[in-house]
């Protein structure tokens, strides 16, 4: 029941993006979201999801870098507009550290390792 998105980072990095996380020295930013997941059994619950801002001049390359590892997360579910998943305010992650958005930066979503851990919860 343990994944990891961090697992493409490297690649982003490799491409010359920013993982603000990393610079920052803390963890990545995970957020529940409003996106049902279908159930199995006893489990379900709602798409957990990592943030990373990414310049928005780069935010095609990081969709194309990490799209290329679909057992890995894969590409991202969503780019910009954190309230259309439900989430309210990027400064308060449901779980790890908030991290700084630059200006000209957008908060791009993965799905997160941390999904199945909160659907037994």
């Amino acid at each position: 029941m343990i994944g990891g998105s961090f697992s493409f980072e490297a690649e982003l990095l490799a491409a010359g993006i920013e993982v603000c996380h990393i610079t920052e020295e803390v963890n990545v930013p995970m957020y529940n979201t409003n996106l049902p997941l279908q159930g199995a059994g006893a489990l379900h619950g709602n798409m957990m999801v990592s943030m990373r801002p990414i310049p928005a001049s780069q935010v095609a390359k990081a969709v194309e870098v990490t799209a290329a590892m679909p057992r890995v997360h894969g590409a991202p579910i969503h780019v910009g507009n954190p309230a259309s998943l439900g989430i309210k305010d990027l400064s308060h992650p449901d779980y790890g550290d908030p991290v700084t958005i630059k200006d000209g930066e957008l908060p791009v979503f993965w799905p997160c390792g941390v999904t199945p851990q909160n659907a037994i919860m």
